[in-house]
């Protein structure tokens, strides 16, 4: 048995991930007077229309309707969009079941998000306490207490870097040091330590980099919805290793899945262990040889 726990990293998408929809959907969208299809299609045009950048273009458009609307943009405000968030099936007792499960085995399971959805909503909603970071779109805040300016923006290419932020264990604002060299074996979490789970196209360069580099990636769709197509091309595609419903509910096929991940991990690690320890024997037995007259 290990010593010290071996560090797992599970990464999560959030929206159609962990939660069903769009978490702006929920409260924030509908309190601007707007339904959400009407809002994403105004908000999208607005960024073919100024060659923005769909993510970046939207958080503005957020600022631009509020503003309008006269309605104050705060930090509360955000948090309290969480408050109706729903989740798939077993998604609320899912990190402290999974984390238990590799204590169980000498694995320090930590938790992250990746996610285009917005930082402050995510901090309102009921599982952020299960994370240990989130790297998500935020705003930079005036003195009003209002967002100016998207502060950080997360789309599908850049999700990749924090991949690389939580391999090395780097902060969200740790920009250079992501590109530094740093050895393998210093790294606290390898690629192959991870599991990603995500719902579709903006998880792409993330699952793909995951699986390459050893790890697991993991597409989550609604049963009994259109999305399953999707997921089963990103397998048939060899994006991802894995094509499962999300339903996060002990017993059922993800949970199955990840558990047999982990024991597999803690095996691998096992065996590790014994290999330098036999590779130590051998060195000592050839001192010995060297030494004797």
């Amino acid at each position: 048995m290990a010593k010290t726990p071996t560090k797992v990293a599970l990464i999560y998408d959030f929206d159609e991930t962990l939660s069903v929809t769009y978490m702006q959907d929920y409260i924030l969208i509908p309190s601007l007077g707007m339904k959400p299809k009407t809002f994403w299609q105004k908000a999208n045009q607005w960024s073919r229309d100024n060659c923005a950048d769909q993510v970046t273009g939207s958080m503005y458009y957020f600022i631009k309707t509020a503003k309008e609307k006269g309605i104050k943009l705060t930090r509360e405000y955000f948090k309290k969009a969480a408050e109706s968030i729903t989740y798939f099936e077993g998604v609320e007792d899912w990190f402290n079941r999974i984390t238990e499960y590799g204590k169980e085995r000498d694995l320090q399971v930590e938790h992250y998000i990746i996610s285009s959805g917005y930082e402050e909503i995510i901090a309102g909603s009921s599982i952020r306490k299960h994370f240990k970071d989130v790297f998500g779109c935020s705003y930079a805040f005036g003195e009003d207490g209002t967002p100016v300016w998207p502060a950080r923006v997360v789309n599908y290419s850049t999700k990749t870097q924090y991949l690389s932020k939580i391999n090395k264990g780097l902060g969200k604002t740790e920009d250079r040091a992501v590109n530094e060299f740093m050895e393998d074996e210093k790294r606290p979490i390898p690629f192959r330590r991870m599991i990603y789970f995500g719902d579709g196209m903006t998880d792409i360069p993330s699952m793909k980099l995951t699986k390459t580099r050893g790890g697991n990636a993991i597409a989550v769709y609604q049963p009994k919805s259109k999305h399953k197509k999707n997921a089963i091309k990103l397998l048939s595609d060899d994006r991802v290793n894995f094509a499962l419903p999300a339903d996060y509910r002990e017993g059922k096929q993800l949970d199955m899945v990840v558990k047999t991940i982990l024991d597999k991990l803690a095996t691998e690690r096992d065996l590790e262990e014994l290999q330098a320890k036999e590779e130590k024997k051998k060195l000592v037995r050839t001192r010995t040889a060297i030494t004797k007259p």
